[in-house]
């Protein structure tokens, strides 16, 4: 009988996501036409003031990530909060240290990021932030965001000395990390990532809602607030809470002993 429950579930789920998708490939053209700051891949840091906060900040942010990544081997791989990204994510070559997931605040994390966290609350309609460990030698394969609705930053950190060699690919223009450089891209133009040098690639990665005139919010807003009712995001909200839970156990016992 469980089989029978957890068979209908499934298939019910990948139903839902797949008209999600569908969905919000139409929605795309829209949301573009309804954008304030253009359609293009990689967009300019100009139209966006509050990142200059982030690279003025950076090393403070960097130290931040440092003290976190202290404790790498409990941090959680990207396919163990989101079963969703198995494709792109496996064994233990992306690890992500959730701040903020789908419009909600991880406290307990945040404590661990004091002033990334105090930058990041002053993003306008800020959905999610982590920091983005790659492995030595991974190569995140091509795919797309979901919504046109959101754009996607990265803030460099700690980037190999082979920095050509450690590079992402959006539709076809290629950019390289620097450490204190940010730069925002729109993630449903198809991406990947290589990181083909022998050293660790870790950047601070957040979304926010796209800015665009009224009808486009609203839509957007709309659309969020459904998938927060779906399996797509009601998933990984709930591996993130137990994982802060646990990280944030892990972490304090080590920090007495």
């Amino acid at each position: 009988m469980n089989k029978s429950n957890n068979s209908i579930k499934a298939i019910a789920n990948n139903t839902v996501k797949r008209i999600g998708r569908k969905l919000f490939l139409r929605l795309g053209q829209f949301f573009g036409n309804q954008s304030l700051v253009g359609n293009e891949p990689i967009l300019d840091n100009s139209l966006f003031p509050f990142l200059d906060s982030f690279t003025d900040r950076w090393e403070e942010i960097l130290e931040e990530a440092k003290e976190i990544l202290k404790f790498r081997e409990d941090i959680p791989a990207f396919q163990e909060i989101s079963p969703d990204q198995k494709r792109i994510s496996k064994e233990y070559n992306w690890r992500t240290f959730f701040l903020f997931g789908f419009g909600t605040k991880f406290p307990k994390s945040c404590e661990f990021a004091p002033i990334t966290t105090s930058l990041l609350d002053n993003v306008p309609n800020l959905q999610s932030a982590w920091f983005s460990i790659l492995a030595p030698g991974y190569h995140i394969p091509a795919h797309q965001g979901v919504s046109r609705g959101i754009l996607r930053v990265h803030l460099g950190l700690i980037v190999p000395k082979e920095r050509e060699k450690c590079r992402l690919r959006v539709k076809d223009i290629f950019k390289t990390w620097k450490p204190g450089e940010v730069f925002v891209f729109d993630d449903t133009y198809d991406h990947e990532v290589w990181n083909d040098t022998k050293e660790e690639r870790v950047v601070l990665l957040f979304d926010f809602d796209r800015p665009m005139k009224k009808w486009g919010q609203i839509v957007n807003s709309g659309i969020l607030k459904m998938m927060k009712h779906t399996s797509f995001i009601k998933i990984p909200k709930n591996n993130l809470q137990a994982f802060e839970k646990k990280m944030s156990e892990k972490i304090s016992e080590k920090h007495l002993n």
